[in-house]
């Protein structure tokens, strides 16, 4: 038995990112339906939608779902109250300290996972108590750590000092590169790129094609003097290295940034102005599928890979 189905009690070692603006009831349940483990991203959403979104996804499904909680957003009280009262079986923390939520929610019987981008959160996150521990590359979308250390060199120096199971994230879209990861370690593995470009995202479907059309090099990671976050080139970029290139203060970029630029990208699908985060793998997705799909693909990739493998000659 792997160490991550039988940790959530799902079919396939693969996680839906909790992604801002993409990651609503109907992305979450497609995914636990699929056999995988899908994740509402409560970032995005106040108390009164986070409680819709669970309501909904528990009707939509009767595999175990989860909440993916940035601890540096607001209404955490509140959120976690409605995960507790309605009795959502996974959460996943990030972006904060978990020892503040996690034996509150383990009281509960919810199991609680914490997503890092280094081996010395990764410590601290097991230390806290986690069930599990995300190791996230600066490869992926969205908020980054500082350190900038790829998937695949945190994944195996993480994995020296961890006793809870482990899941890769970040450059991971396909089978060849879940089975990838978890030669290095992984026990599972987490997608947000290749599941915000699905069907079933709430992502505006503007954005979902210009995630399918990134080429290599598309992205990058800026505003570090705020919070590390990997985007598309878009003009919003293009302002903000304007304001580099001059020299900038975190003052002058927090103007800029504003306020609701994530949403303005990415739910509602404004091209030019928004911010648009996804990660360095959306150069290799080129269609919007089903989520249902996604998973199927990444099974069969993923022991086609084997396969292949398997094949290659013994150096020994």
């Amino acid at each position: 038995m792997n160490k991550i189905t039988d940790l959530f009690g799902i079919k396939y070692p693969i996680i839906q990112g909790g992604m801002i603006w993409n990651s609503g009831w109907r992305l979450a349940s497609a995914v636990s339906n699929a056999g995988g483990l899908g994740l509402i991203g409560a970032a995005s959403m106040y108390p009164e939608v986070l409680l819709e979104h669970v309501q909904k996804c528990k009707k939509a499904t009767n595999k175990p779902f989860g909440v993916n909680v940035p601890m540096l957003y607001p209404n955490i009280e509140e959120h976690m109250k409605t995960i507790v009262d309605q009795k959502v079986p996974i959460v996943f923390t990030s972006a904060g300290n978990p020892k503040l939520w996690a034996a509150h929610l383990q009281a509960h019987h919810i199991k609680v996972v914490h997503v890092v981008s280094s081996v010395k959160f990764a410590i601290k996150a097991q230390d806290a108590g986690v069930d599990a521990v995300v190791a996230e590359g600066f490869e992926a979308g969205g908020h980054n750590g500082r350190e900038e250390t790829t998937t695949f060199t945190l994944l195996p120096m993480v994995k020296e000092h961890l006793k809870v199971p482990l899941i890769a994230a970040g450059g991971i879209a396909t089978g060849a590169g879940m089975l990838a990861a978890m030669v290095l370690g992984a026990d599972g593995v987490q997608l947000g790129s290749r599941f915000a470009a699905s069907e079933e995202s709430s992502a505006h479907h503007a954005f979902k094609k210009m995630i399918v059309a990134a080429k290599e090099g598309d992205t990058t990671l800026t505003l570090k003097e705020l919070a590390p976050v990997r985007l598309l080139k878009n003009k919003f970029y293009q302002d903000v290295a304007q304001l580099y290139a001059k020299g900038t203060t975190p003052e002058e970029l927090k103007e800029l940034l504003g306020r609701a630029r994530a949403k303005k990208g990415m739910f509602e699908g404004d091209l030019d102005e928004g911010e648009l985060e996804i990660g360095q793998i959306s150069g290799l997705i080129d269609t919007i599928l089903p989520a249902a799909t996604i998973v199927d693909n990444l099974i069969k990739e993923y022991s086609a890979a084997k396969e292949l493998l398997s094949q290659q000659p013994d150096f020994l």
